[in-house]
């Protein structure tokens, strides 16, 4: 895969915040040595999340407003069969950065 994370970035309402905390959360990754793109096409998503997969992306973090308010970012593994809601520390933890 050409990254270990993916950043998707889920902004039906054009929220500056969810905007800015993906691009924080991007140079977080990148600070910690991980390869990591930010995916803010504004595609719905099942495309982006289908892109993901198929270029074989191993890590999809999505950030949006409901996170936000919950302080949470989803995190998927491509090989889980279900998505976990975690903070920034322990997302990090989970990534090794």
């Amino acid at each position: 895969a050409p990254w270990a994370v993916a950043v998707c970035v889920i902004n039906p309402k054009k929220d500056a915040a969810v905007d800015a905390a993906a691009e924080a959360l991007l140079a977080d990754l990148q600070a910690a040595g991980l390869d990591a793109v930010l995916d803010d096409r504004g595609l719905r998503p099942g495309a982006m999340f289908a892109d993901i997969e198929l270029i074989g992306i191993p890590h999809r973090v999505v950030v949006s407003g409901r996170g936000l308010e919950a302080g949470t970012f989803e995190y998927r593994a491509r090989n889980a069969a279900e998505p976990e809601n975690l903070d920034r520390e322990a997302l990090l933890r989970k990534l090794g950065g």
